[in-house]
């Protein structure tokens, strides 16, 4: 089992010496995305997320996951639908406040709460549904569905989601994104909504900041 990320990375430190939230560059071959992220709301999910433009974890990955109206997917697969390599998984900062509104970018996952690891979504409407709020489920909640499935039971689940945590939106090249939003999509092996031409990000970068 992966270990689970709970505390920003030391070196994210620096860049919050003079408050401002880092800022970078998703070079696509679509076109450049620019996004900020907020490491004050997500500090373990932007420590991340960081994590990986620095070992240019996200050079090759391409937008999997096309559905419009809903949201851009990217960042766990190369062209030929491999996975990329993972490190940890992060804990679930959907209750930060911040919601995913069009515009934003938050962290894909599995069912478990805390199962996000590096692939991540930009959104492409108001997707409310995918908010953390006063009926989601608490870790607690999903601890006793597991057991009861361990146990061969049923235990229905009277909560909702607790949510997809928000970790920045989109500052420059929003029209990219409404680009990507826009090409032609197939299935592909286990895989729906695959763009037919490949969306491929070419480098993330971070912004360098004036002294």
């Amino acid at each position: 089992m992966k270990n689970l990320l709970w505390v920003p990375l030391l070196w994210l430190m620096s860049f919050a010496a003079n408050g401002d939230n880092p800022v970078v560059e998703m070079h696509t071959s679509a076109g450049i995305i620019v996004l900020e992220l907020n490491q004050t709301l997500a500090p373990v999910t932007v420590a991340n997320f960081l994590e990986y433009v620095e070992k240019d974890g996200y050079q090759g990955a391409i937008f999997h996951r096309v559905i419009p109206g809903f949201m851009i997917q990217t960042g766990g697969h190369f062209e030929d639908l491999t996975e990329l390599e993972v490190a940890n998984s992060v804990v679930n900062e959907a209750d930060n406040g911040l919601k995913n509104k069009a515009g934003t970018i938050a962290m894909a996952r599995m069912g478990e709460i805390d199962s996000a690891e590096r692939q991540f979504f930009i959104n492409i409407g108001n997707n409310t549904s995918l908010d953390h709020g006063p009926m989601s489920c608490t870790r607690e909640d999903e601890r006793k569905v597991a057991q009861a499935r361990a146990r061969g039971l049923h235990r229905p689940q009277s909560c909702k989601t607790f949510g997809y945590a928000v970790f920045g939106r989109v500052v420059g090249g929003m029209d990219v994104v409404v680009g990507i939003e826009g090409v032609a999509t197939r299935p592909k092996g286990m895989h729906q909504n695959v763009p037919v031409q490949p969306v491929i990000i070419e480098k993330v970068v971070l912004r360098s900041r004036e002294p």
